[in-house]
């Protein structure tokens, strides 16, 4: 049984625990608001803590002594989140759901620039392929979610929300928060599909930065590596409450 099968056996004894309602939903919505919120903030710096997070967004309170921006990426993110899950039943992901996630992501740290392409050339530290020139950004983009609506069935869910992330960040659109998009739009494609989120925690941070790199040239260890984030969330959700896992060859 290979990777992607065990994912969808994990799946199907999830799935008769659907659909998720009224408290169980808004417990699990939350759970990983702050889950997702802490990792994927963290994975690009941030420094606050997931107990920090958690505080700041259940709560409303702020950490002493750590920087204003850590709180507007952590209060820009959730919101974010939110609204990535008023696209659950949907089956399309546009552009403009990108520019509204990074709108409500970054206004909060600089308002100027939320939502709107780069203008201004970018790099990326560590990394030998460039990005895309800002006169293509526009272009690009629109082949992006255009590859997005027809090639989507082509692939196994999985390996699709992980091709999105990937092809997203290569054209880096935006001057800053492109791996926050990506995560979010390829946990969007993940729960339309009725799979768990991936979750990429700071400890992994270079093997996802490395696999990243490498996709430029072989994509299928980043989708293994996504495919494996996918299963652990498969795994804790079914711990959590109380699925027994599946008899597996």
């Amino acid at each position: 049984m290979n990777l992607y099968e065990k994912i969808d056996r994990y799946k199907l004894a999830i799935d008769e625990k659907r659909p998720f309602e009224g408290h169980l939903l808004h417990e699990i919505k939350n759970y990983y608001r702050i889950g997702l919120t802490w990792s994927s903030n963290a994975l690009e710096g941030n420094t606050l803590t997931l107990s920090e997070t958690k505080i700041l967004l259940e709560d409303g309170l702020t950490v002493g002594g750590k920087p204003l921006r850590d709180t507007f990426e952590a209060l820009g993110h959730a919101k974010a989140y939110d609204f990535m899950f008023t696209l659950l039943n949907s089956y399309q992901i546009t552009e403009e759901d990108a520019l509204t996630m990074h709108r409500m992501f970054y206004t909060g740290i600089d308002a100027e620039v939320a939502g709107k392409y780069r203008d201004r050339p970018v790099f990326i530290t560590g990394s030998k392929y460039e990005v895309c020139p800002v006169e293509r950004i526009e272009e690009e983009m629109k082949k992006l979610f255009q590859w997005a609506c027809s090639a989507r069935n082509k692939y196994h869910p999985v390996q699709f929300a992980a091709q999105l992330h990937k092809r997203f960040v290569f054209i880096h659109p935006f001057i800053d928060g492109n791996g926050r998009v990506a995560r979010l739009l390829m946990n969007t494609a993940l729960i339309q599909d009725g799979y768990m989120l991936a979750i990429i925690p700071p400890v992994l941070r270079h093997e996802y930065i490395s696999l990243l790199e490498r996709a430029h040239d072989d994509d299928q260890p980043f989708m293994d590596f996504i495919a494996e984030r996918v299963l652990e969330s498969e795994k804790e959700i079914m711990r959590l409450l109380h699925i027994p896992f599946p008899n597996l060859p």
